[in-house]
């Protein structure tokens, strides 16, 4: 902003006022009234200007600032008359007023869309002050899942329903943590959150629930689906030949009552069918059996465990077996000091499992291969890894592998892939899977 004209024309008023104060000093010592009289007039008139020269910049910076103060950005100072230093200076409020009001604009916008995504989705935020429980922000999903109406303090609900108060508001769950809530016709299954934030001096927390009644109903119907429709294929394959074999004896048995001389019935025969019978009965019970120890692994025994000192276990183990089938096997671990908090016995079951799958798949190799390796990872998770270059998992079955009871096997029970991943998920980690066709599988365990 241009103050040049300003400045001389402040410099100008102070020299004519240091001359009249000068010439003033002058005429009295001279001791000439008339002179005096008028000089005084004249330094009266020159102070005045000055004054109010003065005077009219603070005032339009006090009107500036007095709309500051009340956060009145819609005044416009006039631009286009007054004094042109005074010009200069509105230009400048005019263009402060501009700027805040395009910014404040631009920050309601952003606000009311921010405003709109947390209205529209389905998980309920809650913003309150942590001393005095006053309510920052509040979305309608967090007023639907906890069945309430809007509320602006949280001793509302404190007042109401006390139970559901502590759980949300006095419980802290720095991790996301599942919680049921008792409202007044159900029970309400949800994911809760929260955080602590500070805004100058005050603190807040942030709390956010998902209900996942919904997620997980829908994930257990489709589990159930695919568990029942495997049972059902290998219940069948079962009952189908125990049937037929059933009716066939028993038609054997009766055409033999009615008339011994013409059928005669052979006792042998009558035994292998029975034997058969008896053998698919157990199978049934075996299979039962397996589904049973599938839900067993509930609780973990914890303990810091080298993984070096893991995979000697399991190469004294599995080494001499594999050997024998002339596969090559080799364990290797990136660093002696790399040590896992696991259950010991829980997490050989799944290597040993991992290994002889791996030993079936390329057993028929020209030189098959196994490796196991350890190793970890820039963000500090430890990966395990079971490679073979086998035949490789089909795509068709890719998805399937770790249901219970699905095997690609003649011989397999469905179980040890299904109950890898059930050990995994309690030592809250990852089991994955790559593979391709003719070239190879890796299983990936992710702690």
């Amino acid at each position: 902003m241009n103050y040049k004209g300003y400045i001389l024309k402040l410099f100008f008023r102070i020299f004519i006022l240091i001359t009249l104060i000068l010439g003033l000093i002058y005429f009295v010592y001279q001791d000439k009234i008339t002179y005096t009289i008028l000089l005084s007039f004249g330094l009266i008139i020159a102070i005045v200007n000055l004054y109010q020269f003065i005077k009219r910049r603070f005032s339009a910076i006090d009107d500036f600032f007095e709309s500051v103060k009340y956060r009145d950005f819609s005044r416009w100072f006039p631009e286009d008359r007054g004094p042109k230093d005074i010009r200069f200076l509105y230009t400048g409020f005019n263009e402060v007023n501009r700027t805040i009001k395009e910014i404040n604009i631009k920050n309601e916008t952003q606000y009311i869309y921010l405003q709109k995504i947390l209205e529209m989705i389905d998980v309920g935020i809650i913003a309150y002050n942590i001393e005095t429980g006053d309510v920052l922000w509040l979305n309608d999903t967090f007023k639907e899942i906890i069945d309430f109406p809007s509320f602006k303090n949280i001793r509302f609900v404190e007042n109401r329903k006390p139970e559901l108060y502590n759980i949300i508001f006095e419980t802290y769950n720095r991790e996301p943590n599942s919680i049921t809530i008792a409202l007044q016709n159900e029970r309400l299954k949800v994911l809760i959150s929260d955080t602590i934030f500070q805004i100058k001096e005050d603190s807040f927390k942030l709390v956010v629930l998902q209900n996942i009644d919904n997620t997980l109903n829908k994930n257990e119907s489709e589990a159930w689906k695919k568990l029942l429709s495997v049972m059902t294929h290998e219940i069948m394959n079962s009952i189908a030949p125990i049937s037929s074999l059933a009716d066939t004896l028993q038609r054997n048995l009766e055409l033999n009552i009615k008339n011994p001389n013409d059928n005669s019935l052979e006792v042998e025969d009558l035994n292998a069918g029975i034997k058969t019978i008896k053998n698919r009965s157990q199978g049934l019970l075996k299979f039962a059996k397996t589904y049973r120890s599938l839900s067993k692994v509930t609780n973990l025994n914890l303990q810091k465990t080298q993984v070096s000192e893991l995979f000697n276990n399991i190469e004294l183990l599995m080494a001499p077996s594999i050997k024998a089938k002339n596969i090559d096997i080799q364990f290797s671990v990136s660093s002696k000091r790399l040590q896992l908090d696991i259950d010991v016995h829980l997490i050989e079951q799944v290597l040993i499992n991992l290994i002889l799958n791996a030993k079936d798949a390329c057993q028929k190799q020209e030189k098959p291969l196994i490796k196991i390796t350890a190793s970890q990872t820039q963000n500090h998770n430890t990966i395990i890894k079971v490679f073979d270059n086998g035949t490789g998992i089909p795509k068709d079955i890719m998805e399937n592998i770790f249901i219970p009871f699905f095997t690609s096997k003649s011989t397999g029970s469905g179980i040890g892939l299904s109950l890898c991943k059930q050990i995994m998920l309690l030592h809250k980690g990852k089991i994955l899977v790559n593979s391709v066709e003719n070239e190879g599988t890796v299983f990936s365990l992710i702690f």
